[in-house]
């Protein structure tokens, strides 16, 4: 079991009953799951190779290759053209990419000042992109050909913002300081 997990389920689920006020321990909002998804341009199958190979190193797992649905005529772009991959993480697998993700990629992004707190989508699960994928520690960034960004959700059972960034916050991410906060 993940030491993330262990935290969860000993301390933070505990801290976050009371600090949100809820009546029930089944009631405090846990991490569903984690979600990669990369893309690249139309026609790229070289490029597509190597990014599965890389998402695969970062995720621990292998990638699903995302197809476009419709033709864009303006991209070079067909329908059924591989476009992208994506995965998801869930269980053990989740809490340790969090983990690393928290203590040892996000500390290495250049001027890293913390995510921002408004990328939220309403129904409690959290999103966010990175520029440059050698910033995880998996990736060796001399073998590296091409670089390329993702987006990482992170879903999560809350029904509300707030409680989803109560949340994420107990588990370590770090957030940028709200202006007037110390």
């Amino acid at each position: 079991m993940s030491m993330l997990r262990k935290k969860f389920r000993d301390e933070i689920r505990q801290s976050l009953q009371k600090s949100l006020e809820l009546g029930n321990v089944m009631e405090v909002p846990e991490l569903e799951k984690i979600t990669l998804n990369v893309a690249v341009k139309a026609g790229e199958t070289e490029l597509l190779t190597e990014l599965v190979a890389e998402v695969k190193t970062i995720a621990g797992q292998a990638p699903v290759v995302t197809k476009s649905k419709k033709s864009i005529s303006n991209f070079k772009l067909r329908s059924g053209m591989d476009i992208g991959a994506k995965t998801t993480l869930r269980g053990d697998r989740m809490y340790d990419f969090l983990e690393r993700l928290i203590h040892a990629t996000l500390p290495r992004i250049r001027d890293f000042r913390g995510l921002s707190r408004k990328s939220f989508d309403g129904k409690g699960n959290y999103n966010f992109g990175i520029d440059d994928h050698t910033i995880f520690p998996e990736i060796d960034p001399d073998s590296v050909k091409h670089v390329h960004g993702m987006n990482i959700t992170i879903g999560t059972t809350a029904k509300r913002d707030d409680h989803a960034c109560e949340l994420l916050t107990k588990l370590g991410m770090p957030f940028r300081q709200l202006e007037g906060e110390n």
